[in-house]
């Protein structure tokens, strides 16, 4: 059943463009929250909700700017009492705004000199062709020191942080690690998936990551064919064979390469960095997906591309997914296991001119046997700011707000 949908105001505002500029000239901390304010629901127009996105963006921008700029030339910065300390090297840019790569470095459980070292390496591990090249250091000198609860709020960050200060092009930020940090590329690409334009993994080992969400972003394997300590390349191996079965059935998703360096061990000799090249030759789409895969890991997430999942359903393994059947219907698709998820729409993603379906595709129980039952009735959704401050609030990502959303319960059976 459709619940709700970001619908007309019922409050007369001429100009919300012009009450959001006013809204905006207040000082930061004065403003009443901007989702309470009448002008945040009046429809917008396509163009209306480009600038308002524009205008909100440079905003939060310019907030952030002041807010972070000490700790960004310090390089080291702390999110919920985690410090994450980073070196970064610039390369000459042809393009504008430039390309981030992030890279993570070895070591894990052993002593902080050790890892120190470590991130030392990885500093100079790799030259991208242009860009901006950051290596952070690991918070912790734990085994898992990559893929703890913390690391994910601390590369979103990161990530934000860069684009702020050095003209990064969100749509061309890669993440790349070797050894344990190859381990974190396994387990944080697929759970922040739609950050990145594509990932690589080195010398690692996946643990119980699982590829599935890794369906828009592309992601490369470089292990030593020799490199047998935990298994290393024949996970690798496993590894490609269910990237290859899973690109085999959705052709459209699931680029990937997967590559077993001939006579190497654990090191591979700067072989792997072929790499950076496959990694500079994909940039995210400016278009959001036409389908999104989404399976949560024990660390969960809000939001994944244009799916928002509320809390109460954020869960390890919960599994969503959906596509866009046509420019007026999405379907959430069969093997669903939430009851409620948020679909967050713009003009380039389905025809907000005209009423839009949402579709919940059920498994009969005992037979398999598929059906496609509506969400609810056809509904006209409205773009407003409310919808791009709360979109914008979910993920600070200048490339992807959504200036309508439409919240769907899971019909039935």
């Amino acid at each position: 059943m459709l619940i709700s949908v970001i619908a007309c105001a019922t409050a007369a505002v001429l100009n919300p463009l012009d009450d959001l500029r006013t809204y905006i000239a207040q000082d930061e901390k004065s403003r009443p929250p901007i989702t309470e304010q009448a002008f945040a629901a009046t429809p917008l127009s396509q163009d209306s909700a480009s600038q308002a996105g524009e205008l909100l963006w440079a905003d939060w921008a310019s907030i952030t700017k002041s807010k972070h700029e000490k700790d960004w030339k310090s390089g080291k910065f702390t999110v919920d009492g985690k410090e994450l300390k980073f070196r970064r090297r610039s390369f000459a840019s042809q393009k504008k705004p430039r390309a981030l790569y992030i890279s993570l470095h070895g070591g894990g459980n052993t002593s902080t000199a050790v890892n120190d070292q470590q991130w030392r390496n990885q500093v100079d591990l790799y030259a991208p062709p242009d860009g901006l090249y950051i290596a952070p250091r690991a918070p912790s000198d734990t085994w898992n020191l990559w893929h703890e609860p913390h690391m994910d709020a601390l590369l979103d960050r990161l990530i934000r942080d860069a684009i702020v200060f050095e003209d990064v092009d969100p749509n061309r930020v890669y993440l790349l690690g070797y050894s344990a940090g190859g381990d974190g590329v396994y387990q944080l690409a697929p759970r922040m998936a739609d950050r990145f334009a594509a990932a690589s993994m080195m010398a690692g080992h996946p643990n119980e990551a699982d590829p599935c969400s890794l369906r828009n972003l592309p992601f490369a394997i470089h292990v030593g064919e020799n490199d047998a300590a935990y298994s290393r390349n024949s996970l690798a191996k496993e590894w490609g064979g269910k990237l290859e079965a899973l690109r085999k059935a959705d052709p459209e998703g699931y680029d990937h390469v997967a590559k077993l360096h001939e006579g190497k061990g654990h090191w591979m000799d700067r072989d792997d960095a072929e790499a950076i090249t496959w990694l500079a030759a994909r940039v995210r789409p400016a278009v959001p997906p036409k389908r999104v895969v989404w399976r949560q890991d024990d660390v969960t997430h809000s939001r994944a591309y244009w799916l928002v999942m509320p809390l109460s359903e954020q869960r390890a393994g919960a599994f969503a997914a959906a596509r866009v059947i046509d420019p007026h219907t999405i379907r959430i698709e069969a093997e669903t296991t939430v009851q409620t998820l948020t679909i967050l729409l713009r003009d380039d993603l389905l025809d907000l001119s005209a009423p839009i379906e949402v579709q919940w595709e059920l498994i009969a129980p005992d037979s398999q046997q598929r059906r496609v039952v509506p969400a609810g009735p056809a509904v006209r959704v409205e773009r407003t700011i409310r919808s791009l401050a709360e979109s914008l609030t979910e993920r600070p990502d200048r490339a992807f707000l959504y200036p309508s959303r439409i919240t769907v319960e899971r019909p039935k059976d």
